[in-house]
Order: C-alpha cells, then structure tokens, then sequence
C-alpha cells in the first residue's frame, strides 16, 4: 500500500523504476500513483502472444516487498504463476541482486516450509533485509512503518557491489554451476 514511497526514495536517489505488482497486490495497490511515482505503467501480467516486448532495461537490482511467505515459498520452489515471480525466479537465476522484504505473520514464518525457503533463496545468494514478524492479524499497523528507505539502501549497496565488482562469468548450465556466494540477511 505504501510502495509509492519506495519508488520516490528510488527516483530521487537517480534509479529508474519498473513496478511489477501480483495480481493480489495490484488489487489493493494504487496503481495510479505508482505509475506516476515511477514514470511507467505498473505490469502485473505476462504479455499476449504476438505483442511487443516491453521496454524495460535490464535490473541491476531487485527488490521482492513487501514479501508475503507465499511469495517467498513460492520464488523458493520455482513456481513462477505471476508475472511478478517469473520476473524475479529469472533475475535469481541471473545473479541480478535480489533483495525480499518480507513482511508475514509469525504463524507462517515460524513454519518449516517458510525456513527451509529462506534458507534456500539465501544459498542461492538472495539478501533478506529483516523486518520483524508480527502476530497473525496484527499487520496492518505495521504497514505503515515498512522500511521503504532502508530497504532502498540496501538494494542500491547490493546494486553498486556488483558494478564495482568482477565482470560475471558467463553462465555454466544449471547442473554444473556449483553452489553460489551465501548472502547474509541485511539488518
């Protein structure tokens, strides 16, 4: 609900925004003014065959928020049934640095599955900036302290470490890439 505040951090600091929204958050979120925060239409599904490409740049970061533990399960396992998912499954896969700000209850994070895919999307050398869980039903006041700008920050230092960084090698098949870098959880 907040996310325009996000995409004013980010355009103020010189980022050009594209806001691909799931189809649950595009139901709630003010696509307007998303939309004239950043410049471009907000996508919230694949393209119709047949149609042009968008003109999207390619990411030099990714930022998942606010993350509900269905989506980060759901990016974990490869389930790629929005936009939104496939967008960032292939920005993994790419090395693109990906940062989820996950924002669930703690009868979901407390959960095996919502572990083991923190664990998993961290292996593959996804950051997680941590934002406390909160009690089932208890949310929404939270909502409105969400760390838009810190999480900007963040994303813009993972962003930078990669353009100061070594040139990527180019990519083995998935079988024999080995294991990637761990990344911490941001704080």
């Amino acid at each position: 609900m907040h996310a325009v505040d996000f995409v004013e951090v980010a355009r103020s600091s010189g980022w050009d925004c594209h806001v691909i929204a799931t189809p649950s958050g595009a139901a709630f979120a003010d696509l307007d003014a998303l939309e004239a925060a950043s410049g471009h239409p907000v996508t919230t599904q694949h393209r119709k065959p047949g149609t042009p490409r968008r003109d999207r740049p390619k990411a030099d970061a990714v930022v998942i928020a606010p993350a509900t533990a269905n989506t980060i399960c759901k990016l974990a396992a490869g389930i790629a049934d929005t936009y939104a998912l496939d967008v960032a499954s292939e920005c993994v896969g790419l090395g693109i640095p990906t940062m989820v700000v996950p924002f669930a209850n703690s009868a979901l994070t407390g959960r095996a599955p919502f572990r083991r895919a923190t664990t998993a999307l961290i292996e593959e050398g996804v950051s997680f900036f941590e934002v406390p869980e909160h009690e089932p039903r208890h949310g929404g006041p939270l909502a409105e302290r969400f760390p838009w700008l810190p999480a900007m920050t963040h994303a813009a230092e993972l962003a930078e470490r990669r353009r100061s960084g070594p040139e990527p090698a180019a990519a083995a098949p998935a079988a024999s890439a080995g294991p990637r870098p761990r990344s911490s959880r941001i704080r």
